[in-house]
């Protein structure tokens, strides 16, 4: 059997309506996800009996899909049950995003469950390379493509982020622990003469099972409001939501829409 841990975000709901029997939907608290109900609800103080539930449900497969931060921890509201992986969640919690999710990886393997990869459960999730979009990159965009690619390179070993923007041969932003949004956020106006674009890939290195970076129709909304002139992914490494809305938005606000062959 198995069991979406489930976060934010319309990823869920298109796993669970993909694969042939219907997974047990675990939501961790305070981040719902979108069009799909939870069977139970939990908290990061209550992992260690959330595992020992799933067992004697049957589970024998997790996969972890949707957007998720850091929840913060209430010493009190620790069961019996996790307390013996206290330290192990402590670590993840003070570790960058890779080290904290092999951390958890790590809890469920031991509690003998299999970890699968939202890709591995629908293989067309996945973009497929090549420019989506009615408008094409340009020289400069294609130049701008090459040096985002060259930071996040260079970022892996950093455990920092899956993204950064690029404009005119300059870095405009990063993504830190803020994520996407919060990058797009806080770009500097400038950012829209330079016709910068988003760049986004898997880090080097990176347990794909979990965390695989995804974009859909609000990805294309965020450019369009930061003022980019588009965004470029790494095909086969992004897991792309609502292909046909998601092209569509971004014809609309004349966005180009790449999918790059992986370095």
């Amino acid at each position: 059997m198995l069991a979406l841990v489930a976060g934010r975000g319309g990823l869920p709901a298109r796993i669970a309506q993909s694969v042939p029997d219907a997974p047990l939907v675990c939501v961790l608290e305070g981040f719902e996800p979108d069009g799909l109900a939870a069977d139970l609800t939990f908290r990061l103080e209550q992992i260690g009996s959330l595992l020992a539930d799933l067992k004697a449900r049957g589970v024998t497969e997790v996969c972890f899909c949707g957007g998720i931060e850091r929840p913060p921890v209430d010493p009190s509201e620790i069961d019996a049950a996790t307390l013996p992986l206290v330290p192990t969640l402590m670590k993840a919690i003070a570790s960058g995003d890779d080290g904290a999710l092999s951390a958890v990886i790590g809890v469920f393997e031991q509690a003998g469950l299999t970890v699968r990869a939202a890709h591995e459960l629908v293989p067309d999730l996945l973009v497929r390379e090549g420019v989506l979009s009615a408008a094409q990159p340009d020289d400069q965009m294609t130049s701008d493509m090459a040096r985002g690619s060259e930071v996040l390179a260079a970022l892996a070993p950093l455990d920092v982020g899956q993204g950064c923007v690029v404009g005119a041969g300059q870095i405009w932003g990063i993504e830190t622990l803020g994520g996407t949004d919060h990058m797009l956020k806080t770009l500097p106006d400038a950012v829209t003469q330079a016709r910068a674009v988003l760049v986004k890939g898997p880090k080097r290195g990176q347990d794909l099972r979990v965390d695989m970076p995804t974009i859909g129709p609000e990805t294309v909304a965020g450019l369009a409001a930061a003022g980019l002139a588009g965004l470029v992914v790494e095909a086969g490494g992004v897991i792309l939501l609502e292909p046909e809305a998601t092209v569509a938005a971004a014809d609309a606000a004349g966005l180009v829409l790449w999918a790059r062959a992986p370095d």
